[in-house]
This record gives structure tokens, C-alpha cells and sequence, in this order.
């Protein structure tokens, strides 16, 4: 197998399906690859959503090729992480190329566009017909309530989203004792409200074409639910890949070569996944030196052992960062419009919190109780240590627990939807990736 042209060597794939199945051939050459080099210090970064491979080994190249003149006495070894997800047209990635990042044209009149068309068909194989069906109610936008209630219904046959499904537990970012899994509002509630409510959230992110609330206007709430939905799955598959299939594939490498320190990196819902990693890995594995979270696209409250508004519940995640062996470490900024504004509003109509929020605005309480890690880092974990990315830089960073790093200095271009959420390629950050792991 050829290995993909990036900017660092040695470099290795390891690719995984939606149920977090592993190309066996592929990881088991990476184990004996990374034994044969005598690779000390392994970094494995997952992408988050990118609709293809080659953008997804982009990114890894880019993000990485720092590292090397950081750390030339090092024996590194990296590995990128692919994962069937995919990432809307119109959501930049700064300094990509515009054929690989987006803002490609779309379709003469067509919201959705060709190369969003091909993502949803790519990572939804098989659902061809319903997704030529969204793409035409989108393009159509007819005025009256029982289209958008069939493009509910679509969006919900597109993502598999079932009441009470079996995947629940992988979409789930916080659970309460004695409260049963909730069937996620954004997709079983009345679509008319839900649509409403995302055209009023984009409307506050600067989308162009939402600013008035006319029913056709509740077509650019529409493709927000859209977008949501997919990405609702996506985070779904993420636990998913992360502890099913990544987190045994790093307790297989430690099985095989225990002197090698593994250092996690994920980017939005491949924050997510090296997260589900750690509850994944075998009973007494303590390879993970580090987790570096950039712009996560998951609850801040992940970790929590309780929340602050319902003592009954807990993160999903509560106390995993134990299982590494040195810090997580959170990198977070407010220029993330992606995570800031939208992400908290969708969240509160997933259900992905058990309390009730009877206002659908996007306000200072809304952002709190269903924020994301990559908008303001880690909460209710006791012993969290925040810093600038300047002091984290010019500091030793703590040896284990939580730690929070305002990366706004650096993370803080793009556009309308997503803000800076990927605006993640600054050899800072790769710095901060070092210093986490003690590499060097």
C-alpha cells in the first residue's frame, strides 16, 4: 500500500466505517511499522468533518508539518485517522485551496449544491432517491407546512435516526440517572418551529439570506436542519469509531509495543472521537501520554462527574481523562461561530441535555448549559487549569487533569456559518500538541 504524500514521515492511514470497523490489514501494519522504526512518540490525529479522504490527509499535513522542526531529536511517528464524515460545501477552511475547501458554486439555484449533493451520497450510501428528494424540496421551497414536514421526514430517513435507536448512547453527550435516552426535537419535533429556530440563529452568524422571517424563509432554516442532522450523525458515529474501533486499535499497538507514547489529536468531532477513544481502551493501557481537544464539537460538561443545573446527571465521559497518562488539554476559541451560536441551539433541540429550555433565542444561558468544548473548554471538572495560548507556551503544562487553553489569538478567520472552527493550521498549535505530550 502506498503511504499518501504529507508533509511528515513516517506516516500512516488507519481507515474505519461507520460502526467503527478497522481495515485489519492496514492497522496491523501499522503496528509493525511503527515496532520496526522504533517510533518513540506517536501522534494520531482525527480529522473532523471533511467529506473526503484527500481533504482529510490535507489537513493532517498541513496541521503537522510544523512538528518535525519542533522536535528534530524526536522519534516520531504520525497516524491520521479516517472516518466516514463529511463537511458542507459552503464551510471554509482557511488557506485551503478553494477546489479542496469549499465554497465551491453551487448548482444554478440550488441551495444545497453538487459537491454537498455528492458528501450526503458518499457518506449516506443508499439513499440516493432521498436525498435527490431534500435537494428538490430545497430547491423548490414550497409555501406551505406539510413540504417542510416531509422534509423533516427526509432528513430523518437520510440520517437513520430512529426513536430510542440502538446508536444512543454514542450521540449522547451527558446522562441522567433514571431518565431514559430522549428522542432528539430536532428531528421528531415539529419542523416548522425547529426551521424557525435555525433561520433565527443564522440571522445572529451573519448567513446572508436570513435576516427576514416570512414562511420561505424557513427554508434557510430548512438547510440548518439539514446540516445539523448530518452533523448529529456524525457526532453519533464518532463515539462510535472512537470506542469501538480507535480505542482498540491503540490498545493493540500498546499490546504490541508498549514503549511507544501515544499522543491523540482531534479535530471538532474527531475531538470526540479520541475522546470515545479513551473509553475504549483495554483495562490497564497507559500509553496515551496526551488528548489534545482542537475546537471540539461536543459538550463542554462531557467530562463532568455532575451538572451544574441537574444534579441527577452526568457527562458521558465523566472521569475517562484518567485514563491518560498526562493532561487533556482543550483548545478553544470564541471566534468559533460554528460551536458558539448554532452548535448550542442544535444541541438543546437534540436533546443532548435532560433540562427543559422553554426559549428557543440564542442567549448567555442557552450558550452555558449546551455549549461545546471548542467555544469555551472544559466545565464543571474540578482542578481544570485554564491559560492564553501564550501561557501555555511559555509554562510547563500540569502533568495530568483538564486543562484549558484560549487559542483565540491564532484561531479567528473564516466565515459565515462556521467562523474559525477550522481554522486550526498555526504551528502554535502544533506547539501546544508538543508540550502536552512532553515531546522534546
Amino acid at each position: 500500500m502506498t503511504e499518501p504524500a504529507v508533509s511528515v514521515s513516517p506516516y500512516w492511514e488507519l481507515t474505519f466505517d461507520a460502526d467503527g470497523d478497522v481495515d485489519g490489514r492496514e492497522r496491523d501494519r501499522w503496528i509493525r511499522e511503527v515496532t520496526r522504526r522504533k517510533v518513540r512518540d506517536l501522534i494520531v490525529f482525527a480529522h473532523g468533518w471533511n467529506s473526503d479522504r484527500s481533504t482529510a490527509t490535507r489537513l493532517f499535513s498541513q496541521f503537522l508539518a510544523p512538528v518535525p522542526g519542533l522536535a528534530p531529536a524526536a522519534r516520531l511517528g504520525y497516524a491520521g485517522v479516517v472516518w466516514p464524515s463529511m463537511r458542507f460545501s459552503d464551510e471554509p477552511i482557511p488557506d485551503f485551496p478553494r477546489p479542496v475547501a469549499a465554497t465551491a458554486a453551487p448548482d444554478e439555484g440550488s441551495p444545497l449544491g453538487k459537491n454537498t449533493r455528492h458528501a450526503l451520497l458518499e457518506v449516506f450510501p443508499g439513499r440516493a432517491t432521498v436525498v435527490e428528494q431534500i435537494a428538490r424540496l430545497l430547491d423548490q421551497q414550497p409555501d406551505d407546512g406539510a413540504s417542510l414536514e416531509e422534509f423533516g421526514r427526509l432528513v430523518r430517513l437520510l440520517v437513520e435516526v430512529r426513536p430510542q435507536g440502538p446508536q444512543a448512547s454514542f450521540a449522547a453527550d451527558t446522562l441522567a440517572e433514571g431518565v431514559p435516552e430522549s428522542d432528539p426535537e430536532m428531528l421528531f419535533g415539529d419542523t416548522a418551529t425547529v426551521c424557525s429556530a435555525f433561520a433565527r440563529a443564522l440571522a445572529g452568524t451573519g448567513t446572508p439570506g436570513a435576516e427576514t422571517f416570512a414562511l420561505p424563509r424557513l427554508w434557510d432554516g430548512a438547510l440548518e436542519l439539514l446540516r445539523q442532522a448530518t452533523y448529529y450523525a456524525m457526532k453519533r458515529r464518532a463515539g462510535t469509531v472512537g470506542e469501538r474501533g480507535l480505542g482498540p486499535a491503540v490498545g493493540r499497538l500498546a499490546a504490541a509495543a508498549p514503549g511507544v507514547r501515544v499522543h491523540l489529536v482531534g479535530h471538532s468531532f474527531g475531538g470526540r472521537l479520541v475522546s470515545f477513544a479513551l473509553r475504549g481502551l483495554p483495562p490497564g493501557v497507559r500509553t496515551v501520554k496526551s488528548v489534545t481537544l482542537l475546537q471540539g464539537a461536543f459538550s463542554h460538561y462531557a467530562f463532568a462527574s455532575r451538572l451544574p443545573h441537574d444534579p441527577r446527571a452526568s457527562g458521558v465521559l465523566d472521569g475517562q481523562y484518567h485514563r491518560i497518562d498526562g493532561p487533556l488539554v482543550c483548545c478553544y476559541s470564541r471566534f468559533d461561530s460554528a460551536l458558539g451560536t448554532v452548535y448550542p441551539l442544535a444541541s438543546r433541540m437534540a436533546g443532548d441535555d435532560r433540562s427543559v429550555v422553554a426559549d428557543f433565542g440564542i442567549g448567555r444561558a442557552l450558550g452555558a448549559q449546551w455549549g461545546a468544548m471548542g467555544h469555551d473548554g472544559v466545565q464543571a471538572v474540578p482542578g481544570t487549569k485554564s491559560y492564553t495560548l501564550a501561557e501555555a507556551l511559555r509554562t510547563r503544562l500540569p502533568v495530568s487533569g483538564c486543562v484549558n487553553v484560549d487559542t483565540a489569538s491564532v484561531v479567528r478567520r473564516g466565515g459565515a456559518p462556521a467562523g474559525a472552527h477550522s481554522d486550526i493550521c498555526h504551528h502554535e498549535l502544533a506547539r501546544l500538541v508538543l508540550a502536552a505530550g512532553r515531546v522534546g
